[in-house]
């Protein structure tokens, strides 16, 4: 059966970046691994939420994938193995094993600044494995860490800022990060360069507590004082 060509209209599209057809596909010389990686790409364009992963389990039960890689069990995951240890081993892709009740399941992330945020994410304990293959992981408990801060107050996570919020918090504690998220939504200054003055002020000159609740009072107080002068 010969390919009758590529359909117009309506159809999907799956979002590649250029950096992948300049900077990789020259040194993939593996036909498993380009497949492999083709199909995370697919995988992760059908998915919601801030951060995206693909469960080991789906890559063995994608009946397009694993016809592609011989069908038999056996041979479909030797294949899977091989292409994705040459994959992360060129650092196209990531992979963590996740303990779950009945085994551990390992997940695929590609390597980008989303990626590695979700990965330190879920080193942290911050995110959690589900049973949505639309939606794999979510953020665990109550409280909401950075990430669903920044998204919920100031902006879409863009894989910069997932990038940016990453390396904050290696580098500054991440009690820092999240007071100076809610310093600048309170002061109505929505935006990651502020953010990040914050926590660079904090770092040279040391925190003031006092005085940054002063300047939250503050700014509060001139919130109320021009709200009724409204009235």
């Amino acid at each position: 059966m010969s390919f009758r060509g590529f359909a117009e209209g309506s159809r999907r599209t799956v979002h590649i970046p250029e950096q992948f057809f300049r900077d990789l596909l020259p040194e993939i010389d593996d036909l498993d691994e380009l497949r492999l990686t083709l199909w995370v790409f697919w995988r992760l364009g059908r998915q919601g939420g801030p951060f995206r992963g693909v469960r080991w389990s789906e890559l063995l039960g994608d009946e397009t994938l694993t016809q592609s890689l011989g069908g038999n069990r056996k041979a479909v995951e030797a294949a899977l193995e091989k292409a994705f240890t040459r994959a992360e081993g060129r650092g196209s892709l990531l992979g963590i094993d996740l303990p779950l009740e009945d085994g551990a399941e390992k997940l695929v992330l590609l390597n980008s600044p989303r990626g590695r945020a979700a990965l330190a994410a879920i080193q942290r304990g911050d995110l959690r494995l589900t049973n949505d293959p639309a939606q794999p992981l979510v953020f665990t408990g109550e409280q909401q860490n950075v990430y669903q801060l920044y998204e919920a107050s100031i902006g879409p996570l863009t894989p910069m800022i997932a990038e940016a919020l990453k390396d904050a918090e290696t580098t500054f504690p991440p009690a820092w990060v999240a007071e100076a998220l809610q310093i600048a939504i309170e002061r109505n200054k929505r935006s990651w360069r502020y953010v990040e003055a914050i926590l660079r002020r904090w770092e040279q000159g040391g925190r003031d507590d006092q005085k940054d609740r002063k300047d939250r009072r503050d700014t509060e107080e001139a919130r109320h004082r021009y709200a009724d002068h409204d009235k």
